[in-house]
């Protein structure tokens, strides 16, 4: 072994150093990054509607009945939560899908995990498709966590159930007649009476299965059809496990709970790096998880065979959080959440999405949470299993040259349900 010489041995000291104070830099930077993703407000400048059904709630009495400011909205808004709950009984419920035209920004982005469509007018046809497929679809909606003002914009996270009868033919096949259900979540950013920007997540998956369809046989033909829009992703190690680097541990930004800070540590301990007995620290010894296909998990156990089962299909994969909302509730310590999350990795481990395929996926979730005395009470955790299989069931370049004649579709924004 070559000894260095005292200077070599001081300038690789140096570079260590060096390396080391960028290392610490870019942390401190991705917790400045992280803080600027969380926002706040407080319930009880509205009227919550997680105690009450729709009907219940558009027939509040009047001096129940909170007023925000609103300026830019129509005067019938009391508030925001006012406001998005009215909207969207109205399109669906009432098929007033004229609303959409006032409501909805010439301009709308909607984001359905890779799926992105523009524009009013697709808002317009994934409605009348959908209601043409199930024209009975009735929403109720469970909660809405919101932050903002009627100057900088709302902002909502609007969770719902859907439940409806496949009467007319749809993109998944022929009408089966069958009733299904499946739970939503909107997050929309809204300003004037418009929203401008719509993450969607649905719980298609279940959708399909309740209608006894193959969700394999699907996500192959849905794979087909938003080749172009939406090609297959091209990632591999340096954006899943970080050429190697550990996640960093998040350090609290606040001496004592804070709900922000709480929420961050959950997504970096838990889901970040994997510590999987984080469980027993930030849920309720009886917390309930409602995960998808409508299973519920309930207690330390469930939950966390959950998680091992949903991280092992993609072990190596980086986990961003793209917005954490708090509600403040009425009683001290009680507070709703809502949490925007993806993940990006590939395929490679045998778990929730079944045998490992090498693909690299991403995949686009919301969760609600309800929190008590510093605990997680009750999770609703949702993503788009179909989004994810059609990820993975997406041709490459080589798959395609072995087959001849298949027809790719020009226009795949219509996935299925809006």
């Amino acid at each position: 072994m070559v000894k260095k010489s005292d200077s070599q041995q001081e300038r690789t000291n140096m570079e260590d150093l060096k390396d080391k104070k960028e290392l610490r830099e870019k942390g401190q930077d991705e917790i400045v990054s992280l803080r600027n993703k969380v926002f706040y407000s407080d319930s009880r400048e509205v009227n919550r509607i997680d105690h009450r059904d729709n009907q219940d709630y558009l027939n509040m009495n009047e001096q129940e009945l909170k007023k925000q400011s609103m300026e830019g909205f129509d005067d019938e808004y009391n508030n925001i939560v006012d406001y998005i709950v009215k909207i969207t009984r109205q399109i669906w419920k009432e098929k007033d899908i004229g609303l959409i035209y006032d409501t909805y920004s010439t301009d709308i982005q909607i984001h359905k995990g890779r799926i992105n469509s523009h524009g009013v007018n697709e808002v317009i046809s994934g409605t009348l498709q959908t209601l043409q497929a199930f024209p009975d679809r009735k929403g109720s909606g469970w909660s809405v966590v919101w932050s903002g003002n009627d100057k900088d914009g709302f902002f909502t996270s609007h969770r719902g159930r859907s439940i409806a009868t496949n009467t007319g033919d749809s993109f998944y096949g022929p009408a089966t007649g069958k009733k299904v259900m499946f739970r939503t979540t909107a997050d929309c950013l809204i300003h004037s009476n418009k929203i401008y920007e719509e993450w969607l997540v649905m719980d298609t998956y279940h959708l399909v299965l309740q209608l006894g369809y193959d969700p394999i046989e699907v996500a192959k033909i849905m794979a087909k059809n938003t080749k172009k829009l939406a090609p297959p992703l091209n990632f591999g190690l340096s954006e899943t496990a970080e050429v190697g680097l550990p996640p960093k541990v998040y350090v609290p930004e606040h001496k004592g709970f804070e709900i922000g800070d709480f929420m961050l540590q959950v997504f970096n301990r838990i889901w970040e790096r994997r510590s999987i007995n984080y469980i027993k620290e930030f849920y309720e010894d009886n917390a309930t998880l409602h995960f998808v296909c409508n299973r519920d998990l309930v207690g330390f156990n469930e939950i966390q065979g959950m998680f091992i089962s949903f991280f092992a299909s993609v072990p190596n994969a980086k986990v961003l959080v793209d917005r954490v909302t708090c509600n403040k509730k009425e009683t001290d310590g009680e507070y709703d959440v809502a949490v925007r999350w993806r993940i990006q990795g590939i395929h490679e481990g045998t778990g929730y999405f079944g045998a490992p395929s090498g693909k690299p996926i991403e995949i686009y979730g919301i969760n609600h949470y309800k929190i008590k005395d510093e605990k997680i009470t009750e999770e609703w955790f949702l993503f788009d299993g179909m989004e994810v299989l059609r990820q993975i069931h997406m041709e490459t370049n080589e798959d395609e040259d072995q087959e001849d004649g298949v027809n790719t579709s020009e226009d795949g924004n219509f996935t299925g349900v809006s």
